[in-house]
């Protein structure tokens, strides 16, 4: 199942407080960024994010779930309706998100 635009635009307005947080769709999916680095995605209307430490910790008893079959499992936030949290999650994990791949030139 795919997730619809409408819980995407919902996610997005509830992290409208933070610079830098963008998406780009992909099959049917979202994947979410917060200043080029990948913190999550939308998965069948389920909002998941990375398993970093500060996550972990701040959602302690999240399920972990899978965003689709033969992925790393994510944890799944269920309190979506509370921007602040959202924004004190995604501010915690940034630090500890990968920097983005550099793009390869072509020689």
């Amino acid at each position: 199942m795919a997730s619809s635009k409408s819980y995407l635009d919902f996610i997005l307005d509830q992290l409208s407080g933070l610079e830098g947080v963008s998406h780009r769709a992909m099959m049917g999916e979202y994947i979410l960024y917060c200043r080029g680095r990948i913190f999550g995605g939308i998965y069948d209307d389920r909002l998941l994010v990375k398993p970093t430490p500060s996550a972990l910790a701040m959602l302690p008893d999240a399920p972990r779930e899978q965003p689709y079959p033969g992925a790393k499992e994510m944890l799944l936030v269920e309190n979506v309706e509370d921007p602040v949290f959202l924004e004190t999650l995604l501010t915690a994990m940034w630090d500890e998100l990968p920097e983005p791949d550099k793009k390869r030139t072509r020689r």
